[in-house]
């Protein structure tokens, strides 16, 4: 996986947004100009993270996200489903994949 620089560098300037820093290589499972997945060190499922700072993605960065989130999760989990509360960090855009029926990671059938 490679860092890349923003593809929209008016999205920057025009809402004062900051890139978010990324886990450590071997903990991505996907990375982009929008955005990254990893496993959440807390409930051990894949979880998206929009780049920018901030809890209000534009529509398109919302659909692209959770449209990575669909493949790695199906891939991973199965059936899930979107947890789109942020609980945890609550000022900044992300959401998990929970497996079906559950929560955390370890709840799912293996």
């Amino acid at each position: 996986m490679s860092e890349s620089t923003p593809a929209n560098p008016e999205l920057h300037s025009r809402q004062g947004l900051r890139p978010v820093p990324r886990p450590e290589a071997d903990a991505l499972v996907f990375e982009d100009d929008i955005c990254w997945i990893a496993e959440c060190e807390i409930c051990e499922t894949p979880m998206v993270v929009w780049r920018f700072h901030g809890t209000a993605p534009p529509e398109a960065h919302v659909a692209h996200m959770r449209e990575r989130l669909r493949e790695v999760a199906t891939a991973q989990l199965g059936e899930f489903w979107v947890d789109g509360h942020m609980r945890n960090i609550p000022d900044h855009f992300h959401a998990h994949a929970r497996p079906k029926d559950g929560f955390y990671g370890r709840d799912r059938k293996r």
